[in-house]
């Protein structure tokens, strides 16, 4: 059997190949795209779990800064639960799960087609319940995900989803065009500086993740893999929501980590990093705008666009849930309570 960790880790390792291959793809996504926006729709929902309610979160600031749609994250249970019947005419329905399996999100997929949405699914499973039943299924093509904690199923969503709303505004996908080779960077030059702030929380208790934009995705994943595989207390909040109250529970034995890259939601970061420096907290900066705050320590990572971003940031996030899991006695492919497919209703 392989050691604690070699499944997540050998995930985390495969992505800049997993990115190349979806990029070769970019004609495929394309044509999916222009029958979208021939849809012309009114706006856009989005309906996920978990890593994907994160990836999700992402693709809801694509479409709403590069497509000028309004869009909205929906409460599957609005439709499972309590039965809500709401007319969605005119409204493109984008589900995302990795999986394709959970029973909620496949209902509420179904519901929203029944009501007059233009249904997508983005999975990883071409053959899930949830593609069948869409109108339209986009493959991400992550390949066979074995370890519990989603990592390149993650990532590969975000690389999807940025090259189909990409596509709908005309786009040639150019920005991505070397995402792979990008990826492999960022894993190789942060290294040791993911094994730097490992020694520095392996003993915390209580992290809190902040990002601004297209980076507020970027802060959820990274509370969730640091959650599930080292279950530390994590928090993700958004640089501006972190000011607005939480802060005030932050101290010097919090730790941080600001997810901060070149654009206008690193911008925004500027003024947030100090506040929690000056509560006595840790600040681990993470990004391509990382030198760039005061912060304790920083893993940078190349610069992109800033929409390009958040496929970057959370690889050495990833490996520092690795590192942290692994440091205090755990195995982060086999976390307690947790399975690939969540079935809830």
């Amino acid at each position: 059997m392989p050691g604690a960790g070699a499944l997540m880790a050998a995930e985390i390792a495969e992505q800049p190949a997993v990115f190349d291959a979806v990029v070769t793809r970019r004609a495929e996504l394309a044509a999916v795209a222009e029958r979208l926006a021939a849809h012309r729709p009114r706006f856009a929902l989005l309906a996920a779990r978990g890593s994907s309610d994160h990836a999700a979160l992402y693709t809801k600031y694509l479409i709403e800064v590069l497509l000028q749609l309004p869009s909205g994250l929906v409460s599957p249970s609005t439709t499972t639960l309590y039965g809500a019947e709401p007319d969605l005419a005119g409204v493109l329905y984008v589900t995302v799960s990795q999986s394709g399996g959970s029973p909620d999100l496949v209902e509420a997929t179904q519901a929203a087609r029944a009501r007059g949405a233009l249904t997508v699914a983005v999975t990883n499973t071409p053959d899930s319940p949830l593609a069948r039943i869409a109108e339209h299924a986009v493959e991400i093509g992550a390949g066979t995900e074995r370890a519990v904690a989603a990592t390149k199923t993650y990532t590969a969503t975000l690389l999807t989803t940025y090259l189909l709303v990409d596509a709908a505004r005309g786009g040639s996908g150019e920005e991505v065009a070397n995402i792979g080779e990008l990826a492999r960077a960022t894993l190789a030059g942060s290294a040791g500086a993911v094994t730097a702030a490992m020694e520095r929380y392996r003993d915390v208790e209580r992290l809190v993740t902040t990002g601004r934009g297209y980076s507020s995705a970027t802060a959820a994943e990274a509370a969730l893999k640091l959650a599930e595989t080292s279950y530390l207390g994590a928090r993700a909040y958004s640089g501006a929501d972190l000011l607005h109250g939480p802060v005030a529970a932050i101290d010097s034995r919090t730790g941080v980590i600001a997810v901060t890259s070149r654009g206008r939601g690193g911008d925004a970061m500027r003024d947030v990093v100090p506040a929690v420096r000056d509560r006595g907290a840790d600040v681990l900066a993470v990004g391509s705008a990382a030198a760039d705050v005061p912060a304790s320590a920083r893993i940078d990572v190349p610069a992109t666009a800033e929409e390009v971003a958040p496929i970057l940031e959370i690889l050495p996030l990833q490996r520092l849930a690795l590192e942290l899991a692994l440091a205090r006695g755990g195995d982060p492919d086999q976390p307690r309570g947790l399975s690939k497919v969540t079935r809830t209703r």
